[in-house]
């Protein structure tokens, strides 16, 4: 495919759920066309300020023009605000002899869109979400190609366009562990065992709110661990501020001596791991024979591409969009979903330990799962922004 001086822009950013795939189809363009040069257009504020020039990135950026959603003061200043960021992304565009972009949502993505489309540069969407979010929905209008993890998320593509649905682009540390598992999925249970501190041979469940916890899923889970410890080790992350609630429910269901951290150190001193965050993720689901989180959309993809059986508690705000996010994995076979409302310590006691003592519905899962999962959207996304990067640059 190797076609010189291909210069392509992504756009994106705010949050780690619109940054880590954006990443993912960068070092996959990287992968395939060496020589292409890639930049990324975001904001000053969002995550990508720090992880795209930590992934050795050019980062242009613009400031937030957010879609006025009520009419308020903020409504009278949007048309100007627009103008002036879309001039901006204008010079930008221009600058980096942009021959594709590539958007992936959030806040700096419809700038970029409706530039592009005006200086006849061709545009590539992902959405990752059940429901498409505004930028996107926008963008959809002037897509040339158009890939998403669900199906029916909304948008409403130009004639013409391609829409497929790909999957969510995987962070690398999660694409390396599906192609792990693919190999010897035993091996790397031990291997990331040892350095949890957790026993490979026993069950273990995974419990995780994301950075911020979930406290209804804290609550349940905790106040449960005397039922759950006789049928599996778990590893909790809390969320920031919350293990401290977390460690005085598991002391006064199982006893404070089944607590202990998690590392290599901890091992064979309990088996209620806790601890608020987990940089190294990965390893957790390395060993997990059951997750019990919420449904945000990379979560849910994640899990399915690994194949980790889950029970998913969306997030009760909103339209409901963590519910469907969860919907086609479940309705597929690769877990179950729960009503926050419902999740409580009863609801544990009376459905958790039976799922664990039966391995072959936990397999099941495991199965259903996987073959739900996409774990090549990187790449698939990276191949159709060169495609149209190339036929862009041999016409300049």
């Amino acid at each position: 495919m190797s076609q010189g001086n291909m210069h392509i822009v992504l756009a994106g950013g705010g949050t780690a759920g619109h940054v880590n795939p954006l990443l993912a189809v960068a070092g996959a363009i990287h992968e395939l066309e060496p020589s292409a040069q890639v930049t990324v257009v975001g904001t000053a504020v969002g995550l990508e300020k720090d992880l795209v020039p930590a992934a050795g990135l050019e980062l242009d950026t613009i400031d937030k023009v957010p879609f006025p959603r009520r009419p308020n003061l903020y409504m009278l200043k949007f048309p100007m605000k627009w103008r002036r960021e879309t001039a901006k992304v204008r010079s930008i565009l221009q600058r980096r002899k942009a021959d594709v972009v590539a958007g992936f949502g959030g806040y700096a993505s419809a700038p970029v869109y409706a530039t592009a489309h005006r200086m006849g540069i061709p545009i590539v969407i992902h959405e990752q979400n059940a429901r498409a979010g505004m930028a996107n929905k926008l963008g959809a209008r002037w897509a040339d190609f158009i890939g998403t993890v669900y199906e029916h998320t909304g948008l409403k593509p130009r004639q013409g366009a391609v829409v497929q649905r790909v999957g969510l682009p995987l962070r690398p540390a999660i694409a390396a562990l599906a192609k792990q598992f693919e190999q010897d999925r035993a091996a790397v249970r031990r291997q990331a065992a040892e350095a949890l501190g957790v026993d490979p041979n026993r069950p273990l469940v995974l419990v995780t709110g994301g950075s911020l916890g979930a406290q209804s899923l804290n609550r349940a889970i905790a106040s449960a661990a005397g039922d759950l410890l006789a049928h599996a080790q778990i590893i909790h992350l809390t969320g920031r501020g919350k293990i401290d609630e977390v460690r005085t429910l598991v002391s006064k269901s199982a006893g404070e001596q089944v607590l202990t951290g998690i590392g290599a150190e901890t091992a064979g001193q309990g088996d209620y791991h806790t601890a608020e965050y987990l940089e190294r993720i990965d390893l957790a689901f390395a060993c997990a024979d059951l997750v019990i989180c919420r449904a945000g959309a990379g979560s849910v993809s994640e899990l399915a591409a690994l194949g980790l059986p889950a029970i998913y508690v969306p997030l009760p705000i909103g339209n409901g969009e963590q519910r469907f996010n969860a919907e086609p994995v479940v309705n597929a076979g690769g877990g179950l979903m729960v009503a926050d409302k419902d999740m409580t310590s009863d609801w544990v006691r009376a459905h958790v330990p039976d799922l664990l003592a039966d391995a072959d519905r936990l397999a099941e899962y495991g199965r259903k799962a996987w073959q739900y999962g996409i774990r090549d959207a990187a790449q698939i996304m990276a191949r159709q922004v060169l495609n149209l990067a190339k036929r862009s640059a041999s016409n300049r």
